[in-house]
């Protein structure tokens, strides 16, 4: 019992950075894209912020501690008047988030190369070793987690960002109907989840991508 709760304390602490770090840029960027198509929401609600109290949701980050699959933050606020064209804009906006994941994995995948550099000659077990072997699998959580969170929320169930993409694609009156779905989707997607569906979704992916990165 106890080796087993050690064990999860040590993986909640390996992944807490990681996950932390996915959410809130996640968050930041749609904000901060949908500031740059004339949307100031986000801006004066002070959710340009890579401050991740401002963004995270407590019960979307342990649920995605458990899952590994399904985790959310706030959602940043958007409001689509103020685009040109709204479906464009909500798209852009919505690419944004997993966009965002993607480079932050890429860029801790950089960081284990950089890590495995610095350790060419550490003995085993010295203190450099010990500092930096904790430091590569921060970095290795950071690449599944942010590839995960890219992938989920790139599925095209509403709210997630995905469905957002596909809305873009539609005629407006189906569009609204679609997007009018988002109220059943997180049942949808816990539903998903316990019957393992979600994991066989999603799973294939982030397994491939993480092998090409790492």
């Amino acid at each position: 019992m106890f080796p087993d709760i050690a064990r999860a304390i040590q993986e909640i602490a390996l992944l807490l950075v990681p996950v932390l770090m996915g959410v809130t840029f996640h968050e930041v960027a749609h904000g901060y894209v949908a500031n740059w198509l004339g949307d100031p929401t986000a801006r004066l609600a002070g959710r340009l912020t890579f401050n991740p109290l401002k963004h995270l949701d407590p019960i979307g980050a342990l649920a995605f501690l458990l899952t590994r699959m399904i985790g959310w933050a706030k959602p940043v606020p958007v409001n689509p008047r103020y685009f040109r064209d709204p479906a464009r804009g909500m798209m852009l906006v919505a690419l944004a988030g997993p966009a965002m994941n993607v480079a932050l994995a890429i860029g801790f995948a950089l960081l284990i190369r950089l890590i495995e550099y610095a350790a060419m000659g550490v003995v085993p077990d010295s203190a450099a070793y010990r500092i930096l072997a904790p430091l590569a699998y921060i970095c290795a959580a950071g690449v599944q987690v942010n590839l995960a969170l890219a992938v989920f929320n790139l599925l095209p169930i509403p709210p997630l960002d995905g469905s957002n993409v596909l809305a873009a694609f539609l005629p407006p009156p189906l569009a609204d109907r679609y997007m009018s779905f988002g109220r059943w989707g997180f049942i949808a997607l816990l539903l998903l989840a316990v019957t393992g569906i979600l994991g066989r979704l999603i799973m294939p992916l982030v397994s491939f991508f993480t092998h090409v990165l790492l």
